[in-house]
């Protein structure tokens, strides 16, 4: 990488390149990453992983030409935060279990949080919850740090009546031909109160409709195909019924 970014020798690309055009790249290269796991894809992942590891690379040496950390530093500053996360394996701390893990760590990084806010302002639980996350994990993040103070549905069942009241919302303001900001304002409701219910029910919800993805356009490319990818002319209802035959088939 100091050879690419060398503006002697080097690539005129790379050289161009700062930490916020390298950014995008970073976040596409962690969801090839996976995708490749999605689909079991050893081979890919092996090569997504170096891809992403690159990523490391380019924002370490941007950051060592700007005489502010090397990659050194950022595998020595890992190394310590998982010694220092993981009291239980590298110290005396115990434990009882995976769960009670999950507790500690979480404790861990609060009182980590606490220990950096020394400028008088106030902490947050949600301090921390990067603005650059996909909507559903932020959302995920958000909920999570929130009920570990308390603030969080006692049951399943009452979430599942907040989503019956935001879909209700919805519906009302459809009828009642809602502006395209109050339908943003009701559709994001019902989105979080989505991601709340996965929560309950310790399904991630990133994954579940990445999984919805792959699932639709695996059966959509089958209609395409019973058709001789050629949907022009073709009813609703035949291609609902070339749907149901592709679901049969999955079965």
């Amino acid at each position: 990488m100091a050879r690419l970014r060398d503006p002697a020798g080097g690539c005129p690309w790379d050289v161009e390149q700062s930490f916020r055009t390298i950014a995008p790249y970073t976040i596409e290269e962690a969801y090839e990453v996976a995708e490749a796991i999605e689909r079991d894809d050893m081979g890919a992942l092996q090569d997504e992983l170096g891809d992403l590891l690159l990523q490391v690379v380019f924002h370490s040496r941007m950051a060592e030409e700007a005489g502010s950390f090397a990659f050194d530093d950022v595998a020595r500053g890992i190394v310590d935060k998982m010694v220092r996360r993981h009291p239980h394996v590298f110290g005396d701390t115990q434990v009882s279990g995976a769960a009670a893990q999950t507790v500690h760590w979480e404790d861990l990084k609060a009182s980590e949080r606490e220990t950096a806010e020394k400028t008088g302002a106030p902490v947050s639980a949600l301090d921390g919850v990067a603005l650059g996350l996909p909507a559903l994990l932020r959302a995920l993040k958000l909920q999570k740090r929130a009920a570990r103070v308390g603030f969080d549905w006692p049951s399943t069942l009452e979430v599942f009546a907040k989503a019956a009241e935001e879909i209700a919302e919805l519906k009302e303001e459809i009828e009642s031909n809602g502006n395209a900001e109050r339908l943003t304002d009701e559709i994001g409701d019902l989105l979080f109160v989505l991601v709340n219910l996965a929560r309950h029910l310790e399904v991630d919800p990133e994954g579940a409709l990445r999984h919805a993805n792959a699932k639709f356009e695996r059966r959509f490319r089958a209609v395409e195909a019973a058709f001789d990818h050629d949907l022009a002319g073709v009813s609703l209802d035949q291609m609902e019924a070339a749907w149901q035959d592709a679901k049969k088939d999955e079965s």
